[in-house]
């Protein structure tokens, strides 16, 4: 199973990372930097009267392979703002998805908007580390953390500044995540087990949400008929990364999700 592979990868990351910096030390580096204002990724989720998209900074996926061979973080990030969306996601796991965590904060010196870590997040030293690299948010999977974990990373990650969105896929998950103290809610609509997209899936859990937590939707997001129809469920926000990568004109195609006239800009390099 993939997403037990991944774990496994990331445990043994871990333990690497621990040797060469022990959490101690690293709790200190926090202590003595001076980290940049904080973006508010929630409260950029809640933008009234219009669309939200979380637009995704990926270079592959374990379900497709690479997405994008020119693959420029700096670029893309740019044409995310310029096209309209709300906060960017950048993957930062190395290994299934090619990403860097430096990512994070090379990106934060072109934009303006939030940057959310995503990745496999198990451990408090990944949340002092997020916070290093001036991360606004993170991940956190509810299927692989238990509710006292959750808790306790949803905890931590206010302290350090930084918003946390709990991926749920079922009612069962979505109660652990509300009973852990989750104001973020992100419904994947892939299975994590077998890699298959369900678009219905979001639809069933959306009507269980309590009011006052913002709900996000993620994978398998291509058009903006299917936007409109989330968000008339009651849907605020979209997470949206392979459409994007895939596409020959990333800006254009966020207009488009977006229902924005589509404006010209320089052509990418090829």
């Amino acid at each position: 199973m993939i997403l037990d592979d991944i774990l496994l990868q990331k445990r043994k990351d871990l333990e690497e990372l621990k040797a060469r910096m022990p959490l101690q030390r690293l709790q200190r580096i926090i202590e003595k930097t001076e980290r940049p204002k904080p973006r508010s990724f929630r409260r950029a989720l809640l933008a009234s009267n219009q669309l939200n998209i979380i637009a995704e900074i990926k270079k592959a996926s374990p379900s497709e392979g690479v997405l994008r061979e020119n693959f420029q973080p700096l670029r893309i990030a740019s044409l995310y703002e310029y096209a309209g969306a709300c906060a960017i996601s950048i993957l930062t796991e190395s290994h299934f998805f090619k990403g860097r965590p430096s990512y994070l904060k090379t990106v934060r010196q072109v934009t303006t908007l939030p940057l959310l870590r995503k990745d496999f997040i198990i451990d408090r030293f990944q949340l002092y580390e997020s916070a290093l690299l001036e991360a606004d948010a993170f991940l956190l999977i509810a299927s692989i953390l238990s509710e006292h974990e959750l808790k306790d990373l949803i905890t931590l990650g206010r302290e350090l500044h930084m918003d946390a969105l709990v991926e749920v896929h079922s009612d069962a998950e979505l109660k652990k995540a509300i009973e852990a103290g989750a104001t973020i809610i992100g419904i994947n609509n892939r299975d994590l087990k077998t890699l298959t997209i369900d678009l219905d899936r979001a639809k069933q859990v959306i009507p269980h949400i309590p009011k006052g937590i913002a709900i996000v939707v993620e994978s398998g997001l291509s058009t903006h008929a299917e936007l409109l129809t989330y968000k008339s469920l009651g849907a605020h926000a979209f997470l949206i990364g392979s459409t994007l990568m895939k596409s020959g004109d990333i800006a254009a195609t966020l207009q488009k999700l977006l229902g924005k006239k589509e404006t010209t800009i320089a052509p990418e390099p090829s």
